[in-house]
């Protein structure tokens, strides 16, 4: 007796296989648009729009272009997983991530260009640090209500947290040299009482005004090159040479995915809505300084935790909901390889593009950030080293985010 899976007539190949390819771009809208209720959000695209063109003060712009970005990094996320299902775990896994992020990508490019330097910094940290800590740690809890524990590949988990402590590694350095150069300059010992006041300010991050800039830049450039090729090299190992690590394996029984749109619809409503996001973005991030000032909020703040809830959203539901299916290596692959691609690709990155910008964009953190990004790694790495998740270790991981947080609100 054939099974649901053997085609009736082979020329004709698999039943889903055929629907999922036919070109249907009202169906594939159809189920892109009504597939959720956060899509409602949609009505604040256009009044984003009219707010910008008729001048609406810089709270309201701010509020409603934050509201508009929501539903379109929803919509991303969507029609990238579309996209993915025929891609395998592995690949798919890098689809998602990738697009997922090209919110914060398109918001660090509108900033830049803007010349505010230290925004592209905060919203790309505070991506990262999302991904780590809220999203990973969401998933891990979210786990615990159908798992007393998941597990995952072990060697492969390493090999990602290890690239990502190597990113973090690079953006300590420039942090070190530009200490020992102002150090150098003053000609004097650095204090324990002038070091931690040191970790509480700026520092002049990202393009600090002394003799430091010019070897921060060579330093920055040089290192954006490098991680950037290490990026690659990763790419290739796990895509490639070592992709089996990467893989979770299918339980008997479980039915593989249909995509509910064509690939052709997928791919348009993608290009259409990343340029969309590129508008709201620009009204977005030109709001930011006068809404800081009018609501007395650290403009720090709004870049490191506010920004990134709206652009990891598409990541948060997908990781979250792997994680309830125990699919605990698209989870880890969408949350921490997110992270990878934002500290050992994006912001490399976008260093090599402001060169030509002459944007002096370096990776200096600020001594604080710095710090933060190492403690989170470093928590990171501890919980992934032993295969194995719980609700507890979710507990951990949140609970760093938020005084991660409320170290930025009252600052």
């Amino acid at each position: 007796m054939p099974s649901e899976t053997q085609p009736l007539l082979p020329p004709t190949g698999h039943p889903g296989q055929n629907d999922a390819r036919k070109f249907d771009p009202l169906g594939s809208s159809r189920h892109l648009l009504l597939n959720s209720w956060l899509n409602l959000l949609i009505v604040f695209v256009p009044l984003s729009f009219v707010a910008e063109a008729l001048g609406w003060p810089a709270a309201a712009r701010f509020s409603v272009s934050f509201l508009a970005i929501i539903p379109l990094a929803k919509l991303l996320g969507d029609a990238t997983e579309q996209l993915s299902m025929k891609l395998g775990q592995t690949l798919g896994g890098l689809l998602n991530a990738t697009f997922g992020n090209a919110v914060e990508l398109i918001v660090a490019i509108v900033a830049l260009t803007q010349n505010q330097l230290r925004l592209v910094q905060t919203s790309l940290l505070g991506s990262v640090l999302s991904n780590l800590l809220l999203v990973l740690g969401m998933s891990f809890f979210a786990s615990g209500f159908f798992f007393y524990e998941t597990t995952f590949q072990m060697t492969a988990a390493q090999a990602s947290s290890s690239l990502l402590t190597l990113a973090t590694i690079t953006l300590i350095i420039p942090a070190a040299y530009h200490a020992s150069e102002v150090e150098n300059a003053e000609g004097t010992a650095v204090d324990a009482a002038k070091l931690v006041r040191g970790l509480l300010v700026d520092g002049g991050a990202p393009n600090p005004h002394d003799a430091s800039l010019r070897g921060l830049l060579i330093l920055s450039r040089g290192t954006a090159i490098i991680l950037l090729v290490t990026y690659i090299g990763y790419l290739i190992f796990q895509l490639h040479t070592h992709s089996g690590l990467f893989e979770a394996e299918q339980a008997d029984g479980e039915e593989e995915e249909v995509a509910d749109m064509d690939q052709w619809s997928a791919g348009g409503w993608l290009v259409i809505v990343t340029v969309v996001t590129a508008f709201c973005a620009d009204i977005l991030v030109g709001s930011i300084d006068e809404t800081a000032q009018e609501w007395h909020i650290p403009k720090r703040f709004i870049g490191l935790i506010l920004l990134p809830l709206v652009g990891n959203a598409a990541e948060h539901v997908t990781s979250v909901w792997m994680a309830c299916k125990g699919k605990m290596e698209l989870t880890i692959g969408v949350a921490v390889g997110s992270s990878i691609q934002i500290a050992a690709g994006m912001i490399p990155l976008l260093v090599i593009i402001a060169w030509p910008l002459q944007k002096d964009l370096t990776l200096f953190f600020a001594n604080f950030e710095t710090v933060v990004l190492f403690v989170s790694v470093m928590l990171v790495n501890l919980l992934l080293q032993d295969g194995r998740a719980n609700y507890m270790e979710g507990v951990m991981l949140m609970s760093l985010y938020l005084v991660i947080a409320l170290s930025y609100i009252v600052q």
